[in-house]
């Protein structure tokens, strides 16, 4: 097919995918116990084309009155996770997916040009870069290759001496000290994961336990709904539990059809994370959202979604593992598609922020009304929920479906500013409170 015809059958099945019920207005959806509306079927479910255009001389993402945004890096290639370290360097994991899944319906054809529209025509680097800002201007002079050829890597986490980066299809450690802008050896592989040559949710999210003996892992399902049979989600939408002395690794919890964003919420020490959700049932279904993660727990995926709402498209159809679901603790929303989590545990920023979580959302490619596209913000209170969703950093996305940036990863540096990877601007954005709480200092 000729891009001519590709994209005028893509005019078509969009045209049609309007036909769906109208999209909620996302705040309807967030919270703990979100309105969930009958699901439909489609031909071609909702879909909307965003296409990128990246930030230009001059714009920057906005924030509330009483913050500043700044470029802390730009003309990177694909940053979707940061790792700032504790001598106010900064770790910027540029990633692009493997590629490769097959066109086995119509609708395939249709999600790839919607899907590969929305993403940076800039190449992926695959690699980790060293962002240093020597004078403390909050811009970073110096980006530095640390570790290249890397297959899709994702997560990252500094434990004492050794950096774990987590590619799609293992988690390597390197011997490395706060400070080094080269790696002194090559790297030992801790465990492998399950990648393949299908490898649908390819993101590898990675976190410690607090006494560092531990390292969990985030493995997507190797497709929406089981549409190439369960067979190819052995080890599958869970996260796994990885002795970091043996490499020993065992599911930690299942039924999580795409964990992201993994982190321990530090009032409870409990482990959290943000969870995409399935597509191809309408505008306001399924929502993504954000939990603590129970240890044994089962989440639904694939039988099922937020407890037992019976997902009617899985066969064989499984009553014993719907009993089994539990339900999340908080929806951002539907299909905002969430891929950053960070706790702000300083003191930089105004109390209303103290303890609460801040979600990178990449944005929607399957409803008729985009959604996500923004750094959202969710207060806590003793290690939960307390609040509604607010837009903390927006502009990503303008009134014409343009796509300025996509915020992916997001974490606090050793100031208490606020990072986020951009892997459409391609720039590490850093923000950061114009006027401190008494007794912080706020790098600028």
């Amino acid at each position: 097919m000729t891009r001519t015809a590709s994209l005028t059958a893509l005019g078509v099945v969009l045209a049609l995918s309007a036909c769906s019920k109208p999209a909620f207005p996302p705040e309807q959806q967030q919270g703990a116990s979100p309105p969930l509306p009958a699901p439909q079927q489609f031909l071609f479910p909702p879909m909307t084309i965003t296409t990128p255009v990246g930030w230009t001389d001059g714009e920057t993402p906005t924030v509330p009155a009483g913050f500043t945004i700044t470029a802390l890096a730009s003309g990177l290639k694909g940053p979707r996770n940061i790792l700032p370290l504790p001598n106010g360097d900064v770790l910027a994991v540029e990633a692009g997916g493997p590629g490769g899944e097959p066109v086995t319906r119509p609708k395939d054809l249709i999600y790839g040009i919607v899907k590969g529209r929305a993403h940076s025509p800039v190449k992926a680097g695959n690699r980790v870069v060293l962002l240093r800002d020597a004078n403390g201007d909050g811009q970073a002079e110096q980006q530095l290759v640390l570790i290249d050829n890397l297959h899709s890597p994702f997560g990252i986490v500094l434990l004492g001496d050794a950096l774990y980066v987590a590619e799609t299809d293992r988690i390597m450690r390197y011997a490395f000290t706060p400070g080094q802008t080269r790696l002194s050896g090559p790297g030992t592989l801790v465990t492998e994961l399950p990648a393949g040559e299908i490898d649908h949710h390819w993101t590898k999210s990675l976190t410690a336990s607090p006494d560092g003996t531990k390292l969990y892992v985030g493995i997507g399902s190797n497709s929406n709904i089981v549409e190439r049979g369960i067979g190819a989600e052995q080890d599958r939408a869970r996260i796994w539990e990885v002795d970091v002395a043996t490499g020993a690794t065992r599911p930690y919890a299942t039924g999580l059809r795409n964990p992201n964003g993994l982190t321990i919420e530090p009032v409870s020490g409990r482990l959290w994370a943000v969870i995409n959700e399935r597509d191809e049932l309408g505008n306001n279904l399924v929502p993504d959202y954000m939990t603590s993660v129970q240890e044994g727990a089962f989440y639904g995926w694939p039988w099922s979604y937020y407890g037992d709402h019976v997902d009617v498209r899985v066969a064989p159809q499984r009553p014993d593992m719907v009993a089994k679901a539990i339900a999340p603790d908080y929806s951002l929303g539907s299909h905002v598609a969430p891929l950053g989590l960070a706790f702000n545990t300083g003191a930089s920023f105004p109390a209303k922020y103290a303890g609460g979580a801040f979600i990178g959302e990449h944005g929607s490619w399957d409803r008729t009304v985009p959604s996500g596209y923004q750094v959202a913000f969710v207060p806590f209170a003793g290690g939960r929920p307390a609040g509604k969703v607010e837009t903390f950093v927006g502009g990503f996305l303008d009134a014409n479906n343009h796509t300025r940036g996509r915020p992916v990863g997001v974490a606090f540096d050793h100031t208490g500013a606020l990072l986020i990877a951009d892997d459409v601007g391609n720039a590490v954005w850093r923000v950061s409170a114009r006027v401190a709480p008494p007794g912080t200092t706020v790098l600028r």
